[in-house]
Protein backbone atom coordinates (compact mmCIF):
# COMPACT_ATOMS: atom_id res chain seq x y z
CA UNK A 1 0.00 0.00 0.00
CA UNK A 2 1.08 3.50 -0.83
CA UNK A 3 2.13 6.20 1.81
CA UNK A 4 0.04 8.23 0.31
CA UNK A 5 -2.81 5.83 0.56
CA UNK A 6 -2.51 5.26 3.60
CA UNK A 7 -1.88 8.35 5.12
CA UNK A 8 -5.20 9.01 3.10
CA UNK A 9 -7.27 6.07 5.13
CA UNK A 10 -5.55 7.16 8.25
CA UNK A 11 -6.55 10.16 8.28
CA UNK A 12 -10.30 9.00 8.03
CA UNK A 13 -10.26 6.46 10.77
CA UNK A 14 -8.00 8.64 13.80
CA UNK A 15 -8.16 9.71 16.51
CA UNK A 16 -11.95 8.30 15.74
CA UNK A 17 -13.53 7.27 12.36
CA UNK A 18 -14.86 10.38 10.33
CA UNK A 19 -14.14 14.20 9.94
CA UNK A 20 -17.29 15.42 12.16
CA UNK A 21 -18.69 15.04 15.10
CA UNK A 22 -21.85 17.06 17.08
CA UNK A 23 -21.05 19.85 20.03
CA UNK A 24 -22.75 21.40 22.19
CA UNK A 25 -23.58 24.94 22.00
CA UNK A 26 -25.25 25.99 25.47
CA UNK A 27 -25.18 24.44 29.00
CA UNK A 28 -26.19 21.25 30.04
CA UNK A 29 -24.45 20.36 33.26
CA UNK A 30 -27.14 20.70 35.99
CA UNK A 31 -30.87 19.64 36.45
CA UNK A 32 -32.00 23.00 36.23
CA UNK A 33 -29.93 22.89 32.39
CA UNK A 34 -31.45 20.01 31.67
CA UNK A 35 -34.75 20.98 32.38
CA UNK A 36 -34.60 23.82 29.63
CA UNK A 37 -32.76 22.30 27.30
CA UNK A 38 -35.33 19.24 27.39
CA UNK A 39 -38.51 18.59 29.22
CA UNK A 40 -40.18 20.90 30.11
CA UNK A 41 -38.49 24.09 29.35
CA UNK A 42 -38.17 23.02 25.48
CA UNK A 43 -42.09 23.23 25.67
CA UNK A 44 -42.08 27.22 25.49
CA UNK A 45 -39.85 27.55 22.34
CA UNK A 46 -42.44 24.88 20.21
CA UNK A 47 -45.23 27.41 21.18
CA UNK A 48 -43.38 30.32 19.35
CA UNK A 49 -42.69 28.29 16.76
CA UNK A 50 -46.21 26.69 16.26
CA UNK A 51 -47.59 30.50 16.21
CA UNK A 52 -44.40 31.75 14.64
CA UNK A 53 -43.09 29.41 12.46
CA UNK A 54 -40.17 32.37 11.55
CA UNK A 55 -39.40 31.71 15.09
CA UNK A 56 -37.33 28.45 14.16
CA UNK A 57 -34.93 30.46 12.86
CA UNK A 58 -34.80 32.38 16.56
CA UNK A 59 -35.17 28.95 18.69
CA UNK A 60 -33.35 26.45 16.72
CA UNK A 61 -29.84 26.13 14.80
CA UNK A 62 -31.94 26.13 11.30
CA UNK A 63 -30.39 29.05 9.93
CA UNK A 64 -27.18 27.76 10.58
CA UNK A 65 -27.22 24.00 9.11
CA UNK A 66 -26.73 22.33 6.16
CA UNK A 67 -27.90 19.46 4.29
CA UNK A 68 -25.42 17.40 2.43
CA UNK A 69 -27.22 15.04 0.44
CA UNK A 70 -26.41 12.09 -1.93
CA UNK A 71 -27.57 8.97 -3.86
CA UNK A 72 -23.90 8.48 -4.22
CA UNK A 73 -24.22 7.99 -8.42
CA UNK A 74 -21.54 10.03 -9.46
CA UNK A 75 -18.49 10.10 -6.50
CA UNK A 76 -15.85 11.89 -7.60
CA UNK A 77 -14.02 10.80 -10.46
CA UNK A 78 -15.23 6.95 -9.25
CA UNK A 79 -18.42 6.58 -10.51
CA UNK A 80 -21.71 4.97 -9.32
CA UNK A 81 -20.64 3.58 -6.27
CA UNK A 82 -23.76 3.94 -4.04
CA UNK A 83 -24.98 6.16 -1.07
CA UNK A 84 -22.77 4.55 1.67
CA UNK A 85 -19.02 4.81 -0.26
CA UNK A 86 -20.21 8.26 -0.77
CA UNK A 87 -20.23 8.97 2.74
CA UNK A 88 -16.39 10.13 3.04
CA UNK A 89 -16.85 12.35 0.94
CA UNK A 90 -19.70 14.21 1.99
CA UNK A 91 -18.56 14.28 5.52
CA UNK A 92 -15.75 15.96 3.53
CA UNK A 93 -18.05 18.93 2.29
CA UNK A 94 -19.33 19.01 5.71
CA UNK A 95 -15.94 19.87 6.87
CA UNK A 96 -14.87 22.24 4.08
CA UNK A 97 -18.65 24.13 5.46
CA UNK A 98 -17.34 24.31 9.01
CA UNK A 99 -13.89 24.91 8.37
CA UNK A 100 -14.19 27.90 5.96
CA UNK A 101 -18.11 29.12 6.46
CA UNK A 102 -18.60 28.45 10.07
CA UNK A 103 -22.02 26.46 8.99
CA UNK A 104 -22.64 23.57 10.55
CA UNK A 105 -23.55 20.58 7.84
CA UNK A 106 -24.91 16.99 8.17
CA UNK A 107 -24.45 14.15 5.48
CA UNK A 108 -26.86 12.05 4.11
CA UNK A 109 -27.04 9.33 1.89
CA UNK A 110 -29.87 8.09 0.27
CA UNK A 111 -30.82 5.51 -1.18
CA UNK A 112 -33.63 5.21 -3.58
CA UNK A 113 -35.08 3.07 -6.85
CA UNK A 114 -36.48 6.37 -9.34
CA UNK A 115 -35.18 10.26 -9.04
CA UNK A 116 -39.27 10.58 -7.83
CA UNK A 117 -38.02 8.96 -4.96
CA UNK A 118 -34.99 10.72 -3.82
CA UNK A 119 -37.35 13.91 -4.50
CA UNK A 120 -39.38 13.48 -2.52
CA UNK A 121 -37.69 12.23 0.23
CA UNK A 122 -35.03 15.58 0.26
CA UNK A 123 -38.10 17.51 0.02
CA UNK A 124 -39.67 15.57 2.97
CA UNK A 125 -36.81 16.73 5.27
CA UNK A 126 -36.09 19.78 3.76
CA UNK A 127 -37.73 21.99 6.78
CA UNK A 128 -35.12 20.85 9.03
CA UNK A 129 -32.16 22.89 7.33
CA UNK A 130 -31.66 26.11 6.26
CA UNK A 131 -30.23 25.27 2.67
CA UNK A 132 -29.35 21.89 0.87
CA UNK A 133 -26.27 21.44 -1.00
CA UNK A 134 -27.00 18.33 -3.31
CA UNK A 135 -23.34 16.40 -4.51
CA UNK A 136 -22.30 13.55 -6.66
CA UNK A 137 -25.37 13.21 -8.37
CA UNK A 138 -25.45 11.76 -12.28
CA UNK A 139 -26.55 13.24 -15.20
CA UNK A 140 -28.91 14.14 -16.31
CA UNK A 141 -30.61 13.12 -13.25
CA UNK A 142 -29.61 15.80 -11.54
CA UNK A 143 -30.94 18.53 -13.63
CA UNK A 144 -34.64 16.97 -12.84
CA UNK A 145 -33.95 16.29 -9.01
CA UNK A 146 -32.29 20.16 -8.59
CA UNK A 147 -35.58 21.51 -10.36
CA UNK A 148 -37.81 19.87 -9.02
CA UNK A 149 -36.34 20.30 -4.93
CA UNK A 150 -35.98 24.15 -6.18
CA UNK A 151 -39.50 24.65 -7.37
CA UNK A 152 -40.78 21.98 -3.84
CA UNK A 153 -38.40 23.95 -1.39
CA UNK A 154 -38.61 26.94 0.32
CA UNK A 155 -35.00 27.26 0.78
CA UNK A 156 -32.15 27.54 -1.20
CA UNK A 157 -30.99 24.04 -3.39
CA UNK A 158 -27.79 23.94 -5.13
CA UNK A 159 -25.84 21.19 -6.65
CA UNK A 160 -22.70 22.14 -5.86
CA UNK A 161 -21.39 20.01 -8.93
CA UNK A 162 -22.54 22.03 -11.37
CA UNK A 163 -22.70 25.06 -10.13
CA UNK A 164 -19.79 25.44 -7.66
CA UNK A 165 -17.62 24.31 -10.75
CA UNK A 166 -19.36 26.79 -12.99
CA UNK A 167 -18.75 29.34 -10.93
CA UNK A 168 -15.02 29.09 -10.20
CA UNK A 169 -14.57 27.99 -13.61
CA UNK A 170 -16.02 31.44 -14.75
CA UNK A 171 -14.16 33.63 -12.81
CA UNK A 172 -10.78 31.66 -13.41
CA UNK A 173 -11.56 31.91 -17.27
CA UNK A 174 -12.77 35.73 -17.65
CA UNK A 175 -9.47 36.74 -15.52
CA UNK A 176 -7.49 34.53 -17.87
CA UNK A 177 -9.24 36.28 -20.77
CA UNK A 178 -8.05 39.56 -19.90
CA UNK A 179 -4.54 38.57 -19.13
CA UNK A 180 -4.51 36.97 -22.70
CA UNK A 181 -6.16 39.91 -23.99
CA UNK A 182 -9.43 38.11 -25.30
CA UNK A 183 -13.09 38.99 -24.71
CA UNK A 184 -15.03 36.29 -23.97
CA UNK A 185 -18.07 37.76 -26.28
CA UNK A 186 -15.14 36.62 -28.92
CA UNK A 187 -13.60 33.66 -27.94
CA UNK A 188 -14.30 29.98 -30.03
CA UNK A 189 -14.55 27.49 -27.15
CA UNK A 190 -14.30 23.87 -27.11
CA UNK A 191 -15.71 21.92 -23.84
CA UNK A 192 -14.46 18.28 -23.64
CA UNK A 193 -17.23 16.51 -21.19
CA UNK A 194 -20.55 16.81 -21.47
CA UNK A 195 -21.90 15.68 -18.13
CA UNK A 196 -23.54 18.43 -15.19
CA UNK A 197 -20.31 20.37 -14.63
CA UNK A 198 -19.73 20.52 -18.17
CA UNK A 199 -23.47 22.00 -19.37
CA UNK A 200 -23.07 24.34 -16.11
CA UNK A 201 -19.96 25.77 -16.55
CA UNK A 202 -21.08 26.51 -20.39
CA UNK A 203 -24.41 28.04 -19.46
CA UNK A 204 -23.01 30.54 -16.80
CA UNK A 205 -20.12 31.71 -19.15
CA UNK A 206 -22.92 32.31 -21.53
CA UNK A 207 -24.31 34.55 -18.58
CA UNK A 208 -20.97 35.97 -18.38
CA UNK A 209 -20.99 37.40 -22.22
CA UNK A 210 -20.22 33.89 -24.21
CA UNK A 211 -21.91 33.20 -27.24
CA UNK A 212 -23.63 29.71 -27.22
CA UNK A 213 -23.02 29.24 -31.08
CA UNK A 214 -19.47 29.54 -30.39
CA UNK A 215 -19.42 26.47 -28.26
CA UNK A 216 -18.23 23.24 -29.18
CA UNK A 217 -19.13 20.64 -26.82
CA UNK A 218 -17.64 17.28 -27.30
CA UNK A 219 -19.23 13.78 -25.43
CA UNK A 220 -18.01 10.12 -26.03
CA UNK A 221 -18.84 10.23 -29.27
CA UNK A 222 -17.83 13.14 -30.56
CA UNK A 223 -19.03 16.21 -31.30
CA UNK A 224 -22.99 17.52 -30.05
CA UNK A 225 -24.02 18.87 -33.51
CA UNK A 226 -28.02 19.32 -34.61
CA UNK A 227 -27.88 16.42 -36.52
CA UNK A 228 -27.37 14.01 -33.44
CA UNK A 229 -30.39 12.53 -32.55
CA UNK A 230 -29.00 10.31 -29.51
CA UNK A 231 -28.66 13.50 -27.52
CA UNK A 232 -30.85 14.78 -24.15
CA UNK A 233 -32.64 17.85 -24.28
CA UNK A 234 -29.34 19.51 -21.76
CA UNK A 235 -27.10 18.24 -24.57
CA UNK A 236 -29.28 19.49 -27.20
CA UNK A 237 -29.13 23.18 -25.85
CA UNK A 238 -25.72 22.79 -27.33
CA UNK A 239 -25.90 20.98 -30.41
CA UNK A 240 -23.85 22.97 -33.15
CA UNK A 241 -24.45 23.63 -36.80
CA UNK A 242 -21.33 22.14 -37.75
CA UNK A 243 -20.04 19.49 -40.40
CA UNK A 244 -17.07 19.17 -37.89
CA UNK A 245 -17.25 16.23 -35.90
CA UNK A 246 -14.26 15.23 -33.59
CA UNK A 247 -12.00 17.60 -31.03
CA UNK A 248 -9.01 17.90 -33.81
CA UNK A 249 -11.98 19.65 -36.20
CA UNK A 250 -12.98 21.96 -33.38
CA UNK A 251 -9.91 22.70 -31.66
CA UNK A 252 -8.31 24.28 -34.60
CA UNK A 253 -8.16 27.91 -34.22
CA UNK A 254 -10.16 27.31 -30.81
CA UNK A 255 -8.92 29.75 -27.92
CA UNK A 256 -10.12 27.59 -25.00
CA UNK A 257 -10.34 24.14 -24.07
CA UNK A 258 -12.51 23.01 -20.66
CA UNK A 259 -12.06 19.52 -19.99
CA UNK A 260 -14.29 18.40 -17.57
CA UNK A 261 -14.40 14.76 -18.91
CA UNK A 262 -11.16 12.11 -18.33
CA UNK A 263 -7.29 11.69 -18.44
CA UNK A 264 -5.16 12.35 -21.46
CA UNK A 265 -7.80 13.22 -23.82
CA UNK A 266 -5.97 16.53 -25.23
CA UNK A 267 -3.03 15.63 -27.09
CA UNK A 268 -0.04 17.99 -27.75
CA UNK A 269 -0.71 18.62 -31.53
CA UNK A 270 -4.59 19.11 -30.41
CA UNK A 271 -2.61 21.82 -28.56
CA UNK A 272 -0.66 23.35 -31.12
CA UNK A 273 -3.64 23.89 -33.27
CA UNK A 274 -5.06 26.51 -30.91
CA UNK A 275 -5.12 30.22 -31.66
CA UNK A 276 -2.86 32.00 -30.42
CA UNK A 277 -2.67 32.67 -26.42
CA UNK A 278 -4.61 30.05 -25.59
CA UNK A 279 -6.62 29.07 -22.10
CA UNK A 280 -6.71 25.68 -21.05
CA UNK A 281 -8.67 24.52 -18.13
CA UNK A 282 -7.87 20.62 -17.63
CA UNK A 283 -10.14 19.65 -14.59
CA UNK A 284 -10.47 15.76 -14.86
CA UNK A 285 -9.49 14.73 -11.49
CA UNK A 286 -6.72 13.10 -10.24
CA UNK A 287 -5.71 12.91 -13.56
CA UNK A 288 -6.15 16.30 -16.15
CA UNK A 289 -7.16 16.33 -19.97
CA UNK A 290 -3.57 16.72 -21.06
CA UNK A 291 -0.36 17.27 -18.12
CA UNK A 292 0.91 20.99 -17.68
CA UNK A 293 3.93 19.94 -18.56
CA UNK A 294 3.00 18.34 -21.97
CA UNK A 295 1.00 21.51 -22.75
CA UNK A 296 3.51 23.94 -21.90
CA UNK A 297 6.20 21.90 -24.08
CA UNK A 298 4.72 22.65 -27.03
CA UNK A 299 2.89 26.07 -26.54
CA UNK A 300 5.17 28.91 -24.40
CA UNK A 301 1.64 31.64 -24.76
CA UNK A 302 -0.77 29.78 -22.88
CA UNK A 303 -2.64 29.76 -19.67
CA UNK A 304 -3.16 26.63 -18.03
CA UNK A 305 -5.25 25.69 -15.26
CA UNK A 306 -6.41 22.03 -13.47
CA UNK A 307 -7.79 20.63 -11.09
CA UNK A 308 -5.27 19.45 -8.65
CA UNK A 309 -3.55 21.73 -5.64
CA UNK A 310 0.00 20.82 -6.58
CA UNK A 311 -0.07 22.93 -9.92
CA UNK A 312 -0.62 26.23 -10.53
CA UNK A 313 -4.49 27.97 -10.80
CA UNK A 314 -6.13 25.12 -9.04
CA UNK A 315 -9.97 25.22 -10.54
CA UNK A 316 -11.19 24.37 -7.05
CA UNK A 317 -15.28 24.21 -6.02
CA UNK A 318 -13.77 25.04 -2.28
CA UNK A 319 -13.28 28.40 -3.83
CA UNK A 320 -17.03 29.27 -3.59
CA UNK A 321 -19.61 27.02 -2.61
CA UNK A 322 -19.05 27.55 1.97
CA UNK A 323 -19.41 31.16 0.99
CA UNK A 324 -22.20 31.51 -1.39
CA UNK A 325 -24.15 29.42 1.48
CA UNK A 326 -22.93 31.91 4.52
CA UNK A 327 -24.65 34.77 2.37
CA UNK A 328 -27.50 32.92 1.24
CA UNK A 329 -27.93 31.86 4.86
CA UNK A 330 -27.43 35.05 6.57
CA UNK A 331 -30.55 36.67 4.50
CA UNK A 332 -32.47 33.05 4.71
CA UNK A 333 -32.52 33.33 1.06
CA UNK A 334 -35.31 31.06 -0.38
CA UNK A 335 -33.34 30.37 -3.46
CA UNK A 336 -29.85 30.71 -5.02
CA UNK A 337 -30.10 32.31 -8.27
CA UNK A 338 -27.76 33.49 -11.40
CA UNK A 339 -27.86 37.19 -10.17
CA UNK A 340 -26.06 35.62 -7.08
CA UNK A 341 -23.78 33.00 -9.06
CA UNK A 342 -22.32 36.14 -11.14
CA UNK A 343 -21.68 38.25 -7.91
CA UNK A 344 -20.04 34.99 -6.92
CA UNK A 345 -18.32 35.05 -10.01
CA UNK A 346 -17.13 38.31 -9.79
CA UNK A 347 -16.23 38.40 -5.95
CA UNK A 348 -13.77 36.05 -6.76
CA UNK A 349 -12.32 37.27 -9.76
CA UNK A 350 -11.90 40.54 -7.70
CA UNK A 351 -9.75 38.99 -5.10
CA UNK A 352 -7.68 37.91 -7.29
CA UNK A 353 -6.22 40.96 -8.82
CA UNK A 354 -5.46 42.27 -4.92
CA UNK A 355 -2.21 42.16 -2.98
CA UNK A 356 -1.83 38.48 -1.91
CA UNK A 357 -1.43 38.74 2.19
CA UNK A 358 1.29 36.99 3.78
CA UNK A 359 -0.82 34.20 5.69
CA UNK A 360 -1.89 33.20 2.17
CA UNK A 361 1.68 33.06 1.06
CA UNK A 362 2.41 30.64 4.05
CA UNK A 363 -0.52 28.75 3.96
CA UNK A 364 -0.12 27.81 0.48
CA UNK A 365 4.05 27.19 0.50
CA UNK A 366 4.75 30.12 -2.16
CA UNK A 367 7.55 33.08 -2.00
CA UNK A 368 4.98 35.29 -4.24
CA UNK A 369 2.24 35.59 -6.02
CA UNK A 370 0.59 38.35 -8.03
CA UNK A 371 -1.77 38.45 -10.90
CA UNK A 372 -0.84 36.17 -13.68
CA UNK A 373 -0.88 33.35 -16.04
CA UNK A 374 0.29 31.35 -12.79
CA UNK A 375 -2.20 33.66 -10.75
CA UNK A 376 -5.51 34.00 -12.59
CA UNK A 377 -7.60 33.20 -8.84
CA UNK A 378 -7.30 32.90 -5.19
CA UNK A 379 -6.21 30.41 -2.99
CA UNK A 380 -8.25 28.35 -0.98
CA UNK A 381 -7.25 29.55 2.45
CA UNK A 382 -7.37 33.26 1.52
CA UNK A 383 -9.41 34.69 4.41
CA UNK A 384 -10.85 37.31 2.14
CA UNK A 385 -13.16 34.71 0.43
CA UNK A 386 -15.44 34.50 3.06
CA UNK A 387 -16.35 38.41 3.09
CA UNK A 388 -16.05 39.13 -0.34
CA UNK A 389 -17.96 36.32 -1.78
CA UNK A 390 -20.61 36.27 1.09
CA UNK A 391 -21.59 39.42 0.84
CA UNK A 392 -21.54 39.85 -2.65
CA UNK A 393 -23.80 37.06 -2.73
CA UNK A 394 -25.88 38.18 0.78
CA UNK A 395 -26.39 41.63 -1.34
CA UNK A 396 -27.46 39.89 -5.06
CA UNK A 397 -30.39 37.95 -2.85
CA UNK A 398 -31.74 41.36 -1.41
CA UNK A 399 -31.65 43.25 -4.66
CA UNK A 400 -33.17 39.95 -6.61
CA UNK A 401 -36.00 39.70 -3.68
CA UNK A 402 -35.26 35.84 -2.70
CA UNK A 403 -33.71 37.59 0.38
CA UNK A 404 -36.18 37.33 3.67
CA UNK A 405 -34.57 39.66 5.73
CA UNK A 406 -32.31 42.43 5.00
CA UNK A 407 -29.19 42.75 5.70
CA UNK A 408 -27.47 43.13 9.25
CA UNK A 409 -25.48 46.30 9.35
CA UNK A 410 -22.18 46.37 7.93
CA UNK A 411 -22.67 42.73 7.19
CA UNK A 412 -19.32 41.17 5.76
CA UNK A 413 -17.36 45.28 5.55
Amino acid sequence: MSDKRQQALDYHAFPKPGKISIELTTSAETADDLSLAYSPGVAEPVREIAANPNDVYKYTAKGNLVAVITNGTAILGLGNLGPLASKPVMEGKALLFKRFANLDAIDIEVKHRTPEEFINTVANIADTFGGINLEDIKAPECFIIEKELKQRCSIPVFHDDQHGTAIVTAAAMLNALDIQGKSIEDVKIVCMGAGAAAIACMELLIKCGALREKIYMLDRKGVIHTRRDDINEYKQRFANNTDQRTLQDVICGADVFVGVSGPNVLGAEDVKLMAPNPVIFACSNPDPEIKPELAHSVRDDLIMATGRSDYPNQVNNVLCFPFIFRGALDVRATDINDEMKVAAVNAIREIAKQEVPQEVLTASGSKALSFGKNYIIPKPMDPRLLKSIAGAVARAAVETGVAQIELPDNYML
